[in-house]
């Protein structure tokens, strides 16, 4: 059920593109990545679309195709033993804010998450990450970041677990969109420095808080499934 709460989550959230994009769970036994099958979308999702994929992207249990973007999952969980839980979404706000050569500023709650470091941008071409050679390499763009923005694409955004992994896309789409707005209307003057972001991050954004967000999208998912 944990990749059917995320995905419902995603979806009431406003990151879902039709069928598009997906949300990945580590197998705790280390046999790969649980996601929904291709073909569905987040708000569609049950247990029984739901399948587990080695580390090549085949499917080992449950009924589906593989989507062929798994090795985004794939290649993080290889990279960064800290990750049990990623997202990947085509965020509209993301793809506009990362077709601009501006950096992210903290002018919301929401970016000081991806600030002081800024979040990294993928140099890879903006086609499908069809392969685990194209999976290594976004996860390379990722560094140690809660996540990456992938020009012309989308996202991919990670955590501990599904709670984080998913507040970390949503909370992202919505520092870029703040930006956007901020930026359509003029000069942007105001932004939190690097001591206010250490401060905010720890007090805005607590592990504790990602929770509650999580589990209210959760609960208005299900809630709208009624």
């Amino acid at each position: 059920m944990r990749v059917v709460h995320a995905g419902a989550a995603l979806a009431v959230a406003g990151q879902q593109d039709l069928v598009w994009g997906h949300v990945a769970i580590r197998d705790p036994q280390g046999r790969g990545a649980w996601l929904k099958a291709a073909g569905w979308g987040f708000d569609e999702v049950n247990p029984d679309r739901v399948v587990l994929v080695d580390w090549a992207g085949k499917v080992i249990e449950g009924a589906g195709r593989p989507h062929i973007e798994s090795h985004i999952h794939l290649g993080v969980f290889r990279a960064r033993s800290d990750v049990d839980a990623s997202v990947h979404t085509h965020s509209a706000a993301v793809n506009a804010f990362s077709a601009l050569d501006v950096p992210m500023r903290a002018i919301s709650h929401d970016g000081v998450l991806f600030t002081d470091p800024q979040v990294p941008r993928s140099p890879l071409p903006a086609d499908l990450i069809s392969s685990s050679a194209l999976g290594d390499a976004l996860a390379v763009a990722l560094g140690a970041g809660r996540a990456c923005l992938m020009p012309r694409h989308g996202l991919v955004a990670v955590g501990t677990d599904e709670a984080e992994a998913v507040m970390h896309a949503v909370l992202l789409a919505s520092a870029c969109a703040v930006m956007l707005q901020a930026m359509a209307a003029g000069n942007v003057l105001s932004w939190s420095d690097a001591d206010e972001v250490s401060a905010k991050r720890a007090h805005v954004w607590p592990r504790s808080q990602l929770v509650a967000g999580y589990d209210h999208l959760v609960r208005l998912a299900a809630d709208r499934r009624r």
